[in-house]
């Protein structure tokens, strides 16, 4: 007769033994506890993690345990199912014989080939970014396939935008008093302009002022009789 009682504490020793870390007794009637199981570093360091918590049954081990995913860590909820199948699955080919180990194990490898998958999604999207980036600058290369229909529009909108280019410049040049007259409006627009030389004329010129200090006496000045113009001065001055 099997002792199931017997077989569940040794396993329970030996189960405590191989992960003291990630081992922890929830309770002793019925016996259950939890195992943490923690995947392989990937590449860029990203793990994933499961807590797995176990009850023994009265027959275990020849029924299987109960087990449940406790907690989690960066698991999707499609991996949570592909574990708890699998669990299912190593219970029953390992009927009648202590399990728990085995079930950890397999676990174990799930998680690890969940993070392999990870990369290579991971991978997948680098190298679908880098394609994309690629087709974008052949297309920015190769500029946009000139048609009738496109050319039209686009001579449209550049008619419509030098016309008012040209608008807004005209009324700028108004504005600031650009446009350029002619001799003839100029005389239009001031009238003194046509009296101002003739005044001048009839004037004679006579009425520009002159400072006659700016002169003086020819014999207040102080001359070399030895110049050879000084006699040309003299003579002058007789005469005046």
């Amino acid at each position: 007769m099997t002792d199931y009682i017997e077989e569940q504490r040794n396993e329970l020793e030996a189960i405590e033994s191989i992960y003291p870390d990630s081992f922890t007794v929830l309770s002793e009637e019925p016996t259950s506890f939890t195992i943490t199981v923690t995947s392989d570093a990937g590449e860029n360091g990203e793990t994933v993690e499961a807590t797995l918590k176990f009850t023994y049954v009265a027959k275990y081990p020849d029924e299987p345990p109960m087990w449940e995913i406790y907690s989690q860590e960066n698991l999707e909820e499609g991996d949570m199912e592909e574990i708890l199948t699998l669990l299912k699955q190593q219970a029953e080919e390992n009927l009648g014989m202590v399990m728990i180990f085995t079930l950890v194990t397999a676990v174990q490898e799930k998680l690890n080939e969940i993070v392999d998958a990870m990369k290579n999604r991971q991978e997948e999207e680098k190298l679908r970014k880098e394609k994309e980036a690629e087709e974008a600058e052949k297309v920015a290369f190769q500029g946009t396939v000139v048609t009738i229909e496109n050319f039209l529009a686009w001579k449209a909108k550049f008619d419509l935008e030098m016309a008012e280019f040209r608008r807004k410049k005209q009324k700028e040049e108004e504005q600031a008093g650009k446009l350029k007259l002619t001799g003839k409006q100029l005389f239009e627009t001031d009238h003194n302009l046509d009296t101002s030389d003739i005044q001048f004329l009839e004037d004679g010129g006579n009425n520009v002022e002159v400072d006659e200090s700016l002169f003086q006496d020819i014999e207040d000045l102080d001359l070399d009789e030895d110049d050879p113009d000084f006699d040309h001065l003299e003579t002058d001055s007789d005469e005046d």
